[in-house]
């Protein structure tokens, strides 16, 4: 169990906080590209505690600053996009996307006011369909060459959904490889030829094994968590008999994300980002190594669960996640449908707007949790000192930051070492776009295989 102390350490997030300086030391989602891609491209945002207005100017240019006027604190986001430039409903006053104020209309002619104000403004980037925003000081580190970057943009989609809890227990379920044999439990198994754009319900890899059968049926998983360059790499493994196991390989990607696989040819590389320290949005790019993303058919099977212009699910607190206690005796563990995002949701907004771990009892199986945790007041520790933290890159180091290695497959119990390491280079080596092979990856193999 942790102090309150600790908790309010690595869950709080808003300017004065010691957690909110590290995470403003990297790019944060603020939109979708979509989002912005409609007849009036400004909307508002609330980022890190933070309440801006994101615009998209006449002249295709982003822009994020400060929501309130610097005149009179009107609000931007009711703003008109005019003059290449983003200007107040109130009085006119027109900013452009650095935050410059170009005109000042009803003050009189020849008055240099605008020239000495400027709103406080952050760079943007469009990257894998998703705007960033850089809250932080100083320049922005490079973006590491993951995979969902490196791919071409018809191999990727990304979509977001809002979830009503602390950013931190959100992105502590992704690192914890037991629950989905409980939380994502199914008790029959989905024709795998249905289960694009799925998760957990397709087949894993060397196997027609359905995965749902898999988690049903192997809840004891043996976790190995290593520290990497990157964050954490996550390996579960479920042994089905003497001579095959399930292994499974997750990552955490500092400071927020997690790499998942969703499938044999799909991996979903997802950041969860504080709103707020009691609401966040989780992020999710997911990248195809096999054909083109069929974004229609993603895009129309997630907003069968979330509603615009929030994102938010249809299943919720408001009406108990859809529980229906006959499901739950007959088809799912929860009674609350097939979407495991609804499950998830449940999972964390249960535990409160900010979980309260001095309450909590950790066992073996949250080893993951264990070790983020501690790497994540190690990383607030070192920027309090000044220091950089883990994943704050330079052009150079960030080409080093590639994929990272994610599968789902069934493999030998004895050489499952190097089996998921195979499966994901041949994977990347048969992509229609060039995958790289991650070096640490490639370096393994090479040492296995020549003490074998």
């Amino acid at each position: 169990m942790m102090s309150q102390e600790q908790n309010d350490l690595i869950s709080r997030v808003g300017p004065a906080t010691a957690a909110g300086k590290l995470m403003r030391m990297y790019w944060q989602p603020a939109a979708l590209v979509d989002e912005l891609d409609g007849p009036r491209p400004i909307m508002a945002v609330k980022l890190l505690g933070e309440n801006l207005v994101l615009f998209k100017s006449e002249d295709g240019q982003y822009g994020l600053m400060d929501r309130d006027c610097p005149h009179r604190g009107a609000d931007l986001a009711f703003g008109r996009l005019e003059r290449g430039g983003l200007r107040c409903a109130f009085h006119g006053w027109l900013f452009d996307a650095s935050g410059q104020c170009l005109e000042t209309p009803a003050e009189p002619i020849g008055s240099s006011l605008c020239k000495n104000i400027k709103q406080r403004a952050y760079p943007v980037m469009k990257k894998g369909g998703i705007l960033w925003a850089y809250l932080g000081e100083g320049e922005p580190p490079a973006f590491p060459d993951i995979d969902c970057f490196a791919a071409p943009e018809a191999y990727t989609f990304a979509f977001k959904g809002l979830m009503e809890c602390n950013w931190l227990q959100a992105l502590e379920i992704g690192i914890d490889p037991a629950h989905s044999s409980f939380l994502h439990r199914f008790f029959q198994d989905e024709d795998a030829s249905t289960a694009y754009g799925k998760q957990f319900r397709g087949t894993s890899a060397d196997s027609e094994i359905p995965i749902t059968k898999i988690m049903r049926e192997c809840d004891r998983p043996i976790i190995n968590v290593e520290l990497t360059e990157y964050g954490l790499r996550l390996i579960a493994l479920r042994e089905i008999d003497s001579e095959r196991t399930h292994v499974r390989v997750t990552n955490q990607l500092f400071p927020q994300a997690f790499v998942i696989p969703m499938s044999t040819e799909m991996m979903i590389t997802q950041w969860h980002v504080p709103i707020d320290d009691e609401n966040c949005y989780w992020y999710g790019i997911f990248t195809s190594y096999t054909t083109p993303v069929n974004k229609e058919k993603m895009r129309e099977q997630r907003l069968e669960l979330y509603e615009l212009p929030e994102y938010r699910s249809r299943k919720d607190k408001s009406n108990d996640y859809g529980f229906d206690p006959h499901e739950q005796a007959t088809d799912t563990y929860t009674g609350m449908g097939a979407d495991i995002n609804v499950h998830d949701q449940w999972a964390v907004e249960s535990m409160g707007a900010i979980q309260n771990r001095t309450r909590e009892h950790l066992g073996q199986t949250d080893k993951a949790i264990i070790q983020y945790r501690k790497l994540l007041r190690q990383e607030i520790e070192k920027v309090a000192s000044g220091g950089k933290p883990l994943m704050f890159l330079d052009d150079a180091n960030a080409r080093s930051i590639q994929g990272p290695a994610s599968m789902d497959g069934i493999g030998p119990t004895k050489g499952w070492e190097t089996y998921w390491m195979e499966v994901d280079v041949k994977r990347r080596r048969g992509a229609p776009w060039a995958a790289p092979v991650p070096s640490d990856i490639a370096q393994k193999i090479s040492r296995l295989t020549a003490a074998e």
